[in-house]
């Protein structure tokens, strides 16, 4: 057998295997993906995880802290409280803060779903109207770029949006990895057997899901040359991908589960170990 085709095999089963390891309900107690599993009704589980992917950086255990501080200001049903609630509702509002988001971002988070929700039964809708999401897994095929270029121009369309706000939602647009979209749409579209992911959007294939690209996923990807290119991107993000699709074309994104474990639960030591 050819050696490149070996070092494949090798990659692909030590990623699969490290893949199933943290793919797994253990996972979720320490993880922001926590938060949205707080819930069972479907729009509740988007809304808690478009907030929790949004304010998802820094320490896990202060996210989620921030997260359900701002839920519970919702009466923890942020459906409900998205499509009902009343001008007064909104002053506890004007205390949140998590690192840069701050009063200003929130209450147009919360006008902009507002106004969504009380047209459209679910948030997949901005993320696929007038879109062909189904197309074959191919290299440099990747058609939620435009999914979410269009999902950010529907999120900021509301008159008066705070210039501030715009850094809070990512664009390919604009060159981003997107790290934060791209996570949400894996919990909401991969149909996971281990409970994790929620797959309840099906007007997107999981083959077409970007991985999710923090500093972690990154590094250990590097040292395992799934990236090449300098910097962190859109380009980058995608370079990923079409590599780990090549490792499994139908769910490439299961993989961001063993890049992340490997960088922060085993600091690259299976890394090095395995593949020096």
């Amino acid at each position: 057998m050819p050696r490149k085709q070996v070092q494949f095999d090798q990659l692909r089963d030590f990623l699969t295997g490290k893949a199933w390891q943290y793919n797994s309900t253990s996972f979720i107690e320490s993880d922001p993906i926590s938060v949205p599993h707080r819930f069972s009704c479907r729009q509740d589980i988007e809304i808690a995880g478009f907030f929790a992917a949004t304010l998802a950086w820094g320490q896990r255990a202060t996210i989620i802290k921030k997260c359900n501080e701002l839920l519970a200001m919702m009466e923890n049903r942020p459906y409900e409280f998205l499509r009902h609630h009343k001008p007064n509702d909104l002053k506890p509002f004007t205390q949140f803060k998590h690192r840069t988001f701050n009063a200003t971002d929130t209450l147009y988070f919360i006008e902009s779903l507002s106004v969504f929700y009380r047209t459209h039964a679910s948030l997949e809708d901005a993320f696929v109207q007038n879109l062909d999401l189904h197309k074959p897994a191919e290299a440099g095929n990747f058609p939620i770029e435009q999914a979410l270029i269009q999902f950010n121009k529907a999120f900021f369309s509301l008159p008066g949006v705070p210039a501030r706000t715009h850094k809070h939602v990512s664009t390919p647009a604009r060159k981003s990895a997107c790290k934060r979209l791209n996570m949400f749409l894996r919990w909401m579209v991969r149909k996971d057997s281990q409970g994790v992911d929620f797959g309840i959007w099906n007007r997107i294939s999981p083959s077409q899901l970007v991985c999710p690209c923090d500093v972690h996923v990154e590094r250990v990807a590097r040292k395992l040359k799934l990236i090449t290119r300098t910097g962190m991107n859109w380009q980058t993000a995608t370079e990923l991908t079409s590599n780990l699709r090549k490792l499994d074309p139908a769910d490439p994104v299961l993989y961001d589960f063993a890049l992340f474990g490997l960088g922060v639960m085993e600091r690259y030591h299976a890394v090095t170990k395995s593949f020096k």
